[in-house]
C-alpha cells in the first residue's frame, strides 16, 4: 500500500495553526468585526475597566471635551443614538457627576450639555489612556498606513475628514 500524496502548500493550514479564512479574507464586514474584537479587548483593558466607562460614555466625554455646550440633538447624531437612548445616557452620566445640562443662553428653547470639573478630569484621563491604547493598536502600521486607515474608515462611513 502506498502513502497518500503529500498535500500541496495550498491544502495545508497556515503554520500558525489558524484556519484559512477562505473567502472571508475578502469580506469587509468580517475583517472589520475581527479588528473590532481586537480593539474592544484593548479598550476594556485600557479604559473600560480601569475608568468604568462604556465605549459610548467615552465617546460622549470626548465629544463634550471638544464641543463644550453641545445640544443633545447634535450629540445624538454624532453618537448615532435615538433621543430616548441619549437621554438615558445623559441621565446616567449626570448622576455620576460627569456632566450638567442647562438652558442655552442664546436660545432658551434648547439645552446645552457641558462637562463638570469631575467630567473634564475623567475626560483628560481617558484621552491619555486612549493615546497609549491607540499606539499599541497601531504599532504594526507605519504612520502613513495609520493615517490611511483612518481616512479610509471615514470615507467608508461617509464622513468628511476632520
Amino acid at each position: 500500500m502506498t502513502a497518500p500524496p503529500a498535500p500541496d502548500d495550498d491544502d495545508r493550514a497556515p503554520a500558525t495553526g489558524l484556519l484559512d479564512e477562505g473567502a472571508l479574507a475578502q469580506v469587509l464586514g468580517y475583517q472589520l468585526a475581527q479588528a473590532s474584537v481586537h480593539a474592544g479587548r484593548a479598550y476594556a483593558r485600557s479604559i473600560g475597566t480601569p475608568l468604568e466607562l462604556r465605549p459610548v460614555e467615552f465617546s460622549l466625554l470626548m465629544l463634550l471635551q471638544a464641543n463644550d455646550g453641545s445640544a443633545p440633538k447634535h450629540l445624538a447624531g454624532a453618537l448615532a443614538l435615538s433621543a430616548p437612548h441619549l437621554t438615558v445616557l445623559l441621565d446616567r452620566m449626570e448622576e455620576r457627576g460627569l456632566l450638567a445640562r442647562s438652558d442655552s443662553a442664546q436660545d432658551r428653547r434648547t439645552r446645552e450639555v457641558r462637562l463638570t470639573p469631575q467630567g473634564q478630569a475623567l475626560a483628560e484621563q481617558a484621552a491619555e489612556a486612549a493615546r497609549t491604547m491607540e499606539q499599541a493598536l497601531l504599532q504594526r502600521l507605519t504612520p502613513g498606513e495609520g493615517a490611511l486607515l483612518f481616512e479610509l474608515l471615514r470615507k467608508l462611513c461617509g464622513r468628511p475628514r476632520c
